[in-house]
């Protein structure tokens, strides 16, 4: 059925009008209140904390030094900019962006497919389970993982991977506040406690490079290092895509802001746990409302508890994040070292345990299994709750599903995510299946930067719609991260036949 060409704007792609209801007031944010306001942002941080800045990054900058922070700083700006775009959409429809998304031509359909299928190549691939599982070996064993041990390996990231699948069973009322307060739990003690590893293990001279580097300066040789010579560009775009969130984790910021209910978002419901949680009546299509001299100080109101978590949580968090494991990492181990493989998560525990002893050593696993843990579980979480709402807002035989619970149609994606990530755990080790997902994430970037520029400038009312230096702004993310792409599929500015992804993927 083609999608009608008459009607409202929103509903010309195949999908029912926008309803109509009040803006509710935003709560209180004076003083520490404003920890009760804020979370969506503490969620894509947690998942942030454990791809690019606990994994990929370290692994980027101890072979290539500290000057590649500047990319981290460029990237963690354009992300925080497009999280607040994102959520811009989700305040005034209580809709999630990927709906938004689905309401351009040519079609919800063709839309839906588009960002499905791109989610599930990003994070259908449980890497952060595998990687954690390389931490456990060595909790266990005492020694890294080497290729001997890629089975037993196997089996912990099983293990690692079907605990995260649990919480999201029998994790509370709502899965959006379990999530969100595991999160806080992770990145207050991680932060915590690679700030005392750093203050004993780190010379002040990483710091000091570690500042500097956020400008591309190298104090060693006191000059501008931006691009490292013979660079591996399949591992520097994926570190590019994930230093944040990365790709459409990025998006699924406005799903967890519906289920926070901010904004319109408190209209329509939200996705309640199979186990404890009750039934809740999720609506299909949002709600928006008349802007009026009431509505528009409301709006001015949620906006300003969305830069609260955005700039002040997640933008200072990333870059936070970001840069303390890299001044650890470079600390500990060797220049130029390539630390990626079955151990890749233990590394670090091992070469902090020569200098500290078996119980620095320990700790330093713990935390990796921690991390690496709960980032699997924030980034499962997400697949399927994206998932679950593409299929929520453009099916209706869908929504007719037993009886119109939404609770059936989660967790049936997440049976067969789960089905899907065991056999991917078996395909490859986890740190390639991890820059896989983060260069797809590279191309969702430019793809969701350009689709919420056109979403926020046609479909939200003028005074709504973001001013003319945040178009540019998505405009240049999109390029940033359109060279990045360009990089690691062609292998460089001139196309390389020998280091191409494109074209070693078909030869």
């Amino acid at each position: 059925m083609s999608a009608p060409t008459a009607g409202p704007r929103e509903a010309r792609s195949g999908l029912p009008p926008w309803g109509r209801a009040d803006l509710p007031a935003p709560p209180a944010t004076d003083g520490l209140k404003v920890l009760s306001v804020v979370g969506p942002g503490a969620i894509a941080l947690g998942a942030a904390l454990g791809s690019g800045e606990w994994l990929i990054g370290p692994a980027t900058f101890v072979k290539y030094g500290l000057t590649l922070l500047w990319v981290t700083l460029v990237a963690a700006f354009f992300q925080t900019l497009f999280n607040t775009e994102v959520v811009r959409y989700t305040l005034y429809t209580g809709e999630p962006a990927f709906t938004g998304f689905m309401r351009t031509q040519p079609g919800s359909r063709f839309w839906a497919w588009v960002y499905a299928i791109l989610f599930f190549c990003q994070s259908g691939w449980p890497g952060w389970a595998g990687a954690s599982a390389g931490a456990l070996f060595y909790l266990g064993a005492g020694r890294l993982p080497d290729t001997g041990d890629a089975r037993a390996v196997y089996y912990l990231g099983v293990a690692a991977f079907a605990g995260s699948v649990a919480i999201l069973v029998f994790g509370g009322k709502r899965i959006e506040h379990t999530l969100e307060v595991l999160n806080w739990v992770l990145v207050s003690t991680i932060f915590l406690s690679i700030g005392v590893l750093c203050a004993f293990f780190a010379p002040g001279e990483r710091w000091l490079a570690a500042g500097a580097g956020f400008f591309g300066f190298d104090p060693a040789t006191r000059s501008f290092r931006l691009i490292p010579e013979g660079a591996d560009w399949f591992l520097i775009g994926a570190f590019a895509a994930y230093s944040g969130a990365g790709g459409l984790v990025n998006v699924a910021i406005s799903n967890w802001c519906r289920d926070k209910g901010y904004g319109m978002g408190s209209v329509v419901g939200y996705i309640p746990s199979a186990v404890g949680g009750k039934t809740v009546s999720l609506a299909h299509t949002g709600s928006v409302f008349e802007l009026s001299a009431d509505s528009m100080p409301r709006w001015r109101g949620w906006w300003k508890i969305v830069a609260a978590d955005q700039w002040g949580i997640f933008f200072v968090g990333a870059l936070l994040g970001m840069a303390l494991p890299a001044i650890l990492y470079t600390s500990a181990l060797p220049p130029s070292t390539d630390v990626r493989g079955l151990g890749l998560a233990a590394a670090l525990a091992k070469a902090l345990g020569e200098r500290g002893g078996t119980a620095v050593a320990v700790a330093v696993a713990l935390i990796s299994v921690w991390i690496l843990f709960k980032t699997q579980l924030d980034i499962l979480e997400g697949l399927v709750r994206s998932v679950t709402d593409i299929l929520w807002s453009g099916s209706a035989r869908v929504r007719a599903w037993r009886g119109g619970d939404v609770r059936f149609v989660y967790y049936g994606v997440l049976a067969t995510v789960t089905v899907w990530g065991l056999v991917a755990l078996s395909l490859t080790q986890p740190y390639i299946l991890l820059q896989l997902g983060a260069n797809v994430a590279g191309v969702a970037m430019v793809v969701g930067s350009l689709h919420i520029l056109r979403v926020n400038t046609t479909l939200l009312p003028e005074a709504l719609r973001p001013p003319l230096w945040r178009r540019l702004a998505l405009v240049a993310m999109a390029a940033f991260y359109l060279v990045f792409v360009w990089l690691w599929l062609m292998g460089g500015l001139t196309p390389d036949t020998k280091k191409g992804f494109l074209f070693l993927l078909f030869r």
